[in-house]
């Protein structure tokens, strides 16, 4: 299973990117969750088998249609508590 925490940057917020996002992973069969940050970005855990974390990444590059995605960081995380993948409230 591979883990990754990522940072998405842009105009990210306010245009339905995380239910976007939520759809993905789910389509994808990942675990993990997307919130909204303080600062304007959106974070998202993603968990699964490597080849569809990795996809699901690289679309995370475009994001839906309103969305304008300047910059996505990843990195090695531990992986969610649960199953399934969830949208959290703000954090």
């Amino acid at each position: 299973m591979t883990v990754r925490l990522l940072r998405i940057e842009g105009r990210v917020q306010g245009v339905g990117y995380r239910d976007w996002l939520r759809r993905q992973a789910q389509a994808a069969g990942l675990s993990g969750w997307v919130r909204n940050r303080p600062d304007g970005s959106v974070q998202a855990l993603l968990a699964g088998p490597a080849a569809a974390v990795a996809a699901t990444e690289a679309a995370c590059q475009r994001g839906p249609l309103l969305a304008r995605v300047t910059a996505v960081q990843g990195e090695a995380a531990e992986a969610p508590a649960g199953a399934g993948f969830h949208k959290l409230a703000d954090g």
